[in-house]
């Protein structure tokens, strides 16, 4: 699974960084942003929750089949 945060749309909530620490993180200017691209197994199904409780859908996922 791939992963990346649109930071046009990211509000800085970090409700992401909350459900995924391994993975999200806020940046200076209070916009989320991934520590890892590419997510391991143990971690999609954290990224993906985090990515469905976005507010603003600034998460985007991707299967890497």
């Amino acid at each position: 699974m791939k992963v990346k945060v649109n930071r046009e749309t990211c509000i800085g909530c970090g409700v992401c960084q909350t459900l995924c620490p391994e993975v999200f993180e806020m940046d200076d200017e209070n916009v989320a942003t991934t520590k890892i691209t590419s997510v391991t197994p143990d971690l999609e199904s954290d990224v993906q929750s985090a990515a469905d409780s976005c507010p603003v859908s600034a998460i985007e996922v991707e299967d890497e089949s």
